[in-house]
């Protein structure tokens, strides 16, 4: 069997589950393969004796289970995120297997946290979860019944990690990538300075906002290159700001000599 300290690493995170029973599976899903970190984020019901009746025994990952008020919080600390996904988007990150994916994961999982991200049972991921993540994970299925339970979809993804940790993947010289919340303190920058420069005049700021996302997702920025690219793009607003207040001087020059 894998590494426990490994496993610590990975979290679940449930979004809006609706049904409480759903939970409880997922919970024992997530036992028989090793895992018990479990994040929800607004569940309808839990606790509830739904979920523990479903649990089977895993009432230990029920009662260990961090409610979550939002997205980013649940997210707090990972450097990678995976989302499950059962339909394509017009904008998305880069699509993977559950194969080619959780080797990723559990390579990551060695070092540092990560997130394996389901969508609530109606509609799966928002876009603005789906934005959040750095891939996104497609189980393959019956293109004419391709509806997949959630604690179903936990047992495949769950079963796919112990697939490639069983495989003893070693960990080389794999990058550092930076917390989510450096990341997403970027990206609330690098949205705040485009603003200040009039870069969205003749842009969709929110679309921009999600391809510009998909680009950083790739890239798998690291704490010291945020650092970076934060920098810029505070000199980029003093440097603007500067403009302005000599654009505004010389108008006014130019009123007192009228």
């Amino acid at each position: 069997m894998y590494k426990q300290n490994h496993l610590s690493n990975i979290r679940v995170v449930l979004s809006h589950t609706s049904h409480p029973g759903n939970i409880g599976a997922a919970a024992r899903a997530m036992k028989v393969m090793g895992l018990g970190n479990l994040y929800l984020i607004n569940p309808r019901h839990f606790p509830d004796p739904q979920a523990t009746a479903m649990a089977a025994g895993a009432d230990d990952v029920l009662d260990s289970a961090v409610l979550c008020p939002s997205i980013d919080v649940a997210l707090q600390d990972t450097v990678l995120t995976v989302g499950m996904t059962a339909r394509m988007r017009d904008i998305s990150n880069e699509v993977m297997l559950p194969r080619v994916a959780m080797p990723q994961v559990w390579l990551q999982a060695q070092t540092q946290p990560v997130a394996l991200l389901f969508g609530t049972e109606m509609s799966g991921l928002t876009n603005e979860e789906a934005s959040r993540c750095h891939v996104l994970v497609n189980i393959p299925a019956n293109p004419d019944f391709s509806s997949l339970n959630l604690a179903a979809a936990v047992q495949v993804i769950a079963y796919e990690l112990s697939v490639a940790a069983n495989n003893d993947l070693k960990l080389e010289s794999l990058a550092q990538p930076a917390a989510h919340q450096l990341v997403e303190g970027f990206m609330t920058h690098l949205e705040k300075t485009l603003h200040e420069v009039g870069f969205f005049t003749t842009q969709n700021p929110a679309r921009m906002m999600q391809r510009l996302r998909r680009l950083y997702a790739r890239a798998r920025l690291e704490s010291d290159e945020i650092n970076i690219l934060r920098g810029i793009l505070s000199v980029t607003t003093e440097y603007n700001a500067r403009l302005k207040l000599r654009y505004r001087q010389e108008n006014q020059d130019i009123e007192n000599t009228r």
